[in-house]
């Protein structure tokens, strides 16, 4: 009688299968597959849940990993959440299918800059501060070809690196993530290819997953809503000689975890603040929404650190005059409110 080789049990994956609609055909080998080599950094079925439905829909192979699972920090949850964005092959694909498509130069890329950038992170439930240095270039800048009427048009749209990359550990970190650290050229190529194409085809091509990691889902979060240290006017006001390096808008971004209060730093000569109408009528506009949304939030230090990151010169010494004079009215209703309390 012929001896019975036991049959070793198959390896579970990373992330336990759920119930699925039949009509998706996945089986549980299929499921392996997906979570530990096609989406191995998603960490919930329902986000590869979404990268099946999203390719099922478009009529694409989930197998070729045409989308990715992008962890996206909502503030209406206040928790971060799997979402699903399209890569650059699939806006390709996109694009090709129209039958519109008449290809693409080889990417242009501006000059090569080399910056230190710094931030705080949290890494095995410690909060560490970081210094990495990267050379990129300036920008990059795709042409994509579009039938017209019969007739190639060029589309052309530059990216610039410092307002494409994407950070590690929050909104108020700089530091790029490890990707864009060892790939500045080819994720802001990526970036480019994505802009051009969307350019192009604006019907057809969307935002790819290169462009959105590290975003918020609400496109006017500005600042985050957690309340840190209280400042004071004077406080508020203390400013420091900007370095010299590029800068970058002030712009929408995700909010962090809570960071460890930050010691104050020493009182230094305060310059008077610039007249309002000779700055750039967008940067005041945004300060001012940066500033308005601190008082709503009482988000003093937060917005103090995020609007240092992000200006400098006149720019920052506009910013701090008004954050610090919407700290002073804020106090001043407060006191108002007690002693009417009282």
């Amino acid at each position: 009688m012929a001896r019975k080789t036991p049959v070793a049990p198959a390896d579970q994956p990373r992330i336990p299968m759920p119930a699925v609609d039949a009509a998706l055909n996945l089986t549980p080998s299929t499921w392996k597959v997906l979570t530990d080599s096609i989406f191995p950094s998603a960490k919930t079925a329902e986000g590869i849940l979404l990268a099946v439905h999203y390719c099922a829909a478009r009529n694409l192979d989930v197998m070729k990993r045409p989308v990715h699972v992008v962890p996206m920090w909502s503030k209406a949850l206040g928790q971060e959440v799997e979402t699903v964005w399209p890569g650059i092959a699939e806006v390709q694909i996109t694009a090709a299918r129209t039958g519109l498509w008449a290809g693409m130069d080889p990417p242009r890329f501006g000059p090569i800059c080399e910056r230190t950038f710094t931030g705080r992170i949290k890494r095995d439930g410690s909060w560490q501060d970081l210094a990495i240095t990267v050379a990129f270039p300036e920008w990059c800048e795709v042409t994509v070809y579009r039938l017209v009427n019969g007739q190639p048009c060029p589309f052309t749209e530059p990216v610039f690196w410092l307002e494409a990359y994407a950070r590690l550990g929050g909104a108020y970190s700089e530091l790029p993530t490890d990707m864009w650290v060892k790939r500045p050229r080819g994720q802001l190529m990526k970036c480019a290819k994505a802009a051009s194409l969307r350019a192009a085809f604006p019907e057809e091509a969307g935002y790819t997953a290169e462009e959105m990691e590290g975003k918020v889902i609400e496109a006017d979060a500005a600042i985050p809503v957690e309340r840190g240290p209280e400042l004071t006017p004077a406080a508020a006001m203390q400013t420091r000689a900007p370095e010299p390096t590029a800068r970058a808008e002030p712009q929408d971004a995700p909010e962090p975890e809570p960071e460890p209060a930050a010691q104050t730093e020493p009182a230094t000569a305060t310059p008077p603040p610039p007249d309002p109408a000779t700055l750039d009528p967008s940067m005041r506009a945004r300060i001012d929404k940066v500033v308005a949304r601190a008082a709503e939030n009482a988000a003093w230090k937060q917005a103090e650190q995020y609007l240092r990151a992000r200006c400098d010169g006149a720019d920052l010494a506009y910013a701090l005059d008004a954050l610090a004079k919407a700290l002073a009215n804020a106090e001043t209703q407060t006191n108002a409110a007690q002693q009417q309390a009282a």
